[in-house]
């Protein structure tokens, strides 16, 4: 069985991937592949191995899989110790879409493609582009503080265990730290990050324990 993931150490995706193998203890291979003004995911090689030209990239003895979300359930399927969805299907349906949010509602606004766009096409400058960030931010961190604040609290945000949701959720509030966002209206979502990063397997998975990190990119 081999495993070998292409990813970039900045990239809040393969965070996600990265934080799924540290939970379940997979050994994998790592292979940078520089989302910056290198541009390796546009390489003629890369495409062929992801014709969207996104990281991260999974391989799995020789198969590909593409896309956080996927791979998360896909490695939870053929490797199901410890589970990362929860066992009842309503709280799995809550942790699947809360995990959706921030993938569909949030990253996506926020990768490097979009805000080249806005910067580039849309000729908006810094200012303009970070009071669309935050707008957007804001919008996400509330649904999603009302969604943990209307159940019992809990260690991780469906439970006494880590799982999908909080996978999700600790890549995406790295990013609004990182861009200086205000946070302080979101307690439950800022327990159970600051929970999660205590824990070995989101400690390893973190961008600067990654081998590709460079401080300050």
């Amino acid at each position: 069985m081999t495993l070998r993931l292409h990813n970039f150490f900045r990239n809040s995706a393969g965070h996600r991937v990265r934080i799924a193998l540290a939970l379940k203890g997979l050994d994998y291979e790592y292979v940078s592949v520089n989302i910056g003004p290198a541009g390796e995911q546009n390489s003629e090689a890369y495409l062929k191995l992801n014709p969207q030209g996104l990281v991260p990239t999974l391989v799995h003895d020789g198969q590909i899989i593409t896309q956080s979300g996927a791979i998360i359930e896909y490695l939870d399927e053929c490797f199901p110790a410890p589970p990362l969805l929860p066992a009842e299907p309503l709280t799995r349906a809550r942790a699947r879409a809360f995990a959706g949010a921030i993938a569909a509602e949030m990253h996506a606004l926020n990768n490097s493609g979009v805000h080249r766009y806005l910067a580039g096409a849309m000729a908006l400058d810094e200012k303009k582009r970070g009071q669309w960030y935050a707008h957007w931010a804001k919008r996400g961190l509330m649904a999603l503080e009302q969604t943990l604040a209307a159940q019992p609290a809990t260690s991780f945000c469906f439970g006494e265990t880590p799982g999908i949701a909080d996978i999700f959720l600790v890549p995406q509030h790295l990013n609004y730290r990182r861009f200086g966002l205000p946070l302080d209206d979101y307690p439950r979502i800022n327990a159970v990050v600051a929970h999660c990063e205590t824990l070995d397997a989101f400690k390893a998975a973190a961008p600067e324990a990654q081998p590709d990190y460079v401080e300050g990119f």
